[in-house]
């Protein structure tokens, strides 16, 4: 008997690029429910593929699947039959054990991924926040770089890499800061990591006590920093942010780890004042507590000189520096570093190597290169300028087109903007209706650890196009004109 003809097999279109996956899927099927008994002896590839107009190729393909999986044997004289011994069948899922969640551990149980700032993603006018323009990166620097750097491992292999990062690396980003933010510090004092969130997560493991050390953190701020110290089993505290920044004086008198974006404060824009970065350090001194310098987007300034970094003002040893590349290159190239303190130095490099080891070498390679031979520098000044271009136009067109009721908070620098809302507006409905009309941004309530101090709208410009930018305030005063 002709196995075939206990067979109903439909093939999509002839060019389909599911031709393979379809025939492997519906012969295996028939194997697995009987169709096909064990022992019986498929068609040759040949009159298969004459059978059902395939090209031999696919065919042969299919039967090699199914023999890599233990559905069919091939017998010498014989050709492929079905087996006699069949894998089992994959089990569809079906509920989990009861208490079977009570397994996580409660610090997980609960977490989950933080939520587009709109609900969509890839919206047509992109206000997204803390997304730099990533079609203007020097991708063909990159790439030459890079194929450089592999053409000499070629000759001599890297040796095995530190946990700690590239030597050429922390070099090359103690001489960048150095220059670019008067940060006084060496090679052996940084620690690269896979992007600002690993820098925080690894303070968090080396500076937390679970149930224990209480972390003083800006409110509103930045969620994942926040989120790694409660994950790591800190007692939270928030602290209400002013005009001058946060407020040193509400700081709880117990509090170990002060967490700050002294130079761009997230999301409202604040710039630390000096006066309030003296009492912060101070205080701090005096009580014995460590700050995390988020020098969230540093690298962007349009007015003013910038302020000192709280780690150039530290003389107790009491400030760590965290920096990233998420901005001024590219997020995906996930690199970030901390400016460690030399008693807690040891400590972090011990939990990088737990972490992930040395994380990409290469990428390493190639940034440090980058940063050497000034095409960071050069990309820097570019950006700098595309930027204060795109700001310029949105704070223009805020200021001809939205209601008057919308104040725009003070703010000179990074990539984004802030507006407090009057009080006719709700957030989560401008969100909505904005999102309908391919708008995308950001409200201020998920930034605030408690009740939020007020209502705002969040506004980046680094991943939107000049032309986009007044289209999409058009729409924006639409939705807040239907409010």
């Amino acid at each position: 008997m002709n196995p075939l003809a206990a067979l109903a097999i439909t093939l999509p279109r002839r060019g389909s690029r599911q031709l393979l996956a379809s025939l492997h899927g519906q012969l295996r099927a028939a194997i697995l429910d009987g169709r096909l008994r064990p022992g019986v002896r498929l068609p040759s590839t040949r009159h298969l593929a004459q059978a059902y107009g395939l090209s031999r190729t696919t065919v042969v393909a299919a039967y090699d699947l199914l023999l890599s999986e233990g559905y069919v044997a091939a017998r010498r004289g014989s050709g492929t039959v079905v087996a006699g011994s069949l894998p089992r069948a994959p089990a569809r899922p079906g509920p989990p054990a009861p208490g079977a969640r009570l397994r996580l551990s409660p610090t997980w149980r609960d977490a989950c991924p933080e939520p587009p700032a709109s609900g969509a993603a890839d919206l047509p006018h992109c206000f997204r926040v803390g997304v730099p323009d990533v079609g203007l990166f020097p991708f063909e620097v990159w790439q030459r770089l890079g194929g450089r750097i592999l053409r000499g491992w070629r000759a001599a292999p890297p040796r095995e890499p530190d946990p700690q990062g590239l030597a050429a690396l922390r070099e090359a980003i103690a001489k960048h800061v150095s220059y670019t933010r008067a940060v006084a510090c060496g090679p052996q004092d940084i620690v690269v990591t896979s992007g600002a969130q690993q820098a925080f997560d690894l303070l968090a493991r080396v500076l937390t006590t679970p149930g224990r050390t209480i972390v003083a953190l800006e409110d509103p701020g930045y969620p994942p920093l926040r989120r790694a110290f409660q994950l790591h089993g800190a007692r939270i505290a928030a602290v209400a942010v002013d005009a001058e920044g946060i407020r040193v004086d509400a700081i709880p008198p117990r509090a170990a780890v002060v967490c700050v974006t002294p130079s761009h404060q997230f999301p409202l824009g604040t710039v630390l004042s000096a006066g309030r970065r003296t009492a912060l350090l101070e205080s701090c001194q005096r009580r014995g507590a460590v700050v995390i310098e988020d020098d969230y987007d540093g690298e962007f300034r349009y007015a003013d000189r910038p302020l000192d970094a709280l780690q150039t003002l530290d003389r107790s040893q009491s400030v760590f520096y965290v920096g990233t590349f998420s901005k001024s290159l590219m997020p995906d190239l996930r690199l970030g570093y901390v400016v460690a303190l030399p008693w807690a130095l040891p400590s972090l490099v011990a939990a990088k190597r737990f972490a992930d080891g040395p994380g990409a070498t290469l990428v390493q390679a190639t940034a440090a290169a980058l940063i050497d031979e000034g095409h960071l520098a050069r990309h820097l000044r570019k950006m700098q300028r595309v930027y204060a271009e795109r700001r310029t136009v949105l704070l223009a067109g805020i200021a001809a087109l939205l209601d008057e009721s919308l104040q725009v908070l003070p703010g000179v620098a990074g990539l984004h903007v802030a507006l407090r809302l009057g009080r006719r507006y709700k957030e989560q409905e401008i969100l909505a209706a904005a999102g309908r009309l391919g708008v995308e941004l950001g409200v201020l309530a998920p930034y605030y650890l408690g009740r939020p101090a007020m209502q705002g709208l969040v506004m980046g410009y680094g991943a939107i196009g000049r032309a986009h930018i007044a289209e999409g305030l058009l729409r924006l005063r639409r939705v807040l004109r239907r409010r």
